[in-house]
């Protein structure tokens, strides 16, 4: 198993859309972990790694037929190294957060690594499904919040934790096509929550620039995951339906970044923002679907 190998199956360069869901939770929740929000993302992006590695675990019949040129299909990793992998990254990132953050944060970190096992071993090919997922996310920003802002920092986790199923419609597809009602539901229920974002009520600290810079950055959410659903509309087959995915999951980015403004932390944000262009030039080597 080489290191190029592991970074395919973690989908290395989607790591950068993780750390904006403590981003988030803390901007929403006063930063209650204060300079522990660093290690608070570093952790939540080992947690998101170990089930990215654990998907490709779990899926390993499935990618034989369907993607045979993955690492554990195309026989670069063996089933028990991806679980390793797996198993070895989650438990540092829980780790890291009881460094950060101490038992509450241990527990979110392990909350979050519960929903994505659980996703991944139990409950992808069922109907609970997208909300295993979403559930993730959505925790993951709560980990950002501290055990007194998760109240705060709640309608920012049902955002993310709602974009999340929408991406999770489009990727159940993604490996055969769908009919072009699938992106029509998609990009409706998309604009909606963009629209549903510009309408919560900025934080009582937010300037107007920050109210500014969360239109800005949902612009470019639209942008960025719209366009892809749009065009797979006039072509539903695999092709824009994995890229359509691909822009959703480095939607995020922008999505957390206007999260952010609206909580009045534009500075916060900006990183976010900046990452975008870099995650979408690293995804062309290991992509994130």
């Amino acid at each position: 198993m080489r290191g190029k190998d592991v970074w395919e199956i973690v989908r290395g360069p989607a790591g950068l859309t993780v750390p904006g869901d403590v981003v988030v939770g803390g901007c929403a929740a006063g930063w209650p972990y204060g300079r522990g929000s660093a290690g608070l993302g570093a952790a939540s992006v080992l947690l998101y790694w170990g089930g990215m590695a654990l998907n490709d675990y779990a899926d390993r019949e499935v990618d034989a037929v369907e993607r045979p040129a993955r690492p554990v299909p195309a026989g670069r990793v063996r089933p028990a190294e991806a679980l390793g992998v797996a198993a070895g990254l989650t438990v540092a990132g829980v780790g890291l957060a009881a460094a950060a953050g101490g038992r509450p944060a241990a527990g979110g970190a392990a909350a979050v690594a519960a929903a994505a096992w659980a996703y991944d071993l139990a409950l992808k090919d069922t109907a609970f499904g997208p909300a295993a997922m979403a559930a993730a996310r959505g925790l993951d920003v709560l980990l950002g919040a501290g055990p007194h802002g998760r109240r705060a920092a709640a309608p920012a986790a049902a955002v993310i934790a709602a974009h999340t199923g929408v991406v999770m419609a489009l990727s159940r597809r993604e490996a055969t096509g769908a009919s072009h009602r699938l992106p029509e539901a998609t990009l409706a229920a998309t604009t909606a929550l963009a629209a549903a974002v510009a309408a919560v009520r900025a934080a009582p600290g937010a300037a107007p620039k920050d109210r500014a810079a969360a239109t800005a950055a949902l612009a470019v959410y639209l942008r960025t995951f719209g366009g892809s659903q749009f065009a797979a509309i006039r072509r539903p087959d695999a092709r824009r339906l994995q890229r359509a995915v691909g822009a959703g999951i480095h939607g995020l980015l922008p999505l957390q970044a206007a999260l952010a403004c609206r909580a009045g932390g534009v500075r916060a944000a900006l990183p976010l923002l900046a990452a975008l262009p870099l995650a979408r030039r690293l995804s062309r080597k290991v992509p994130p679907t």
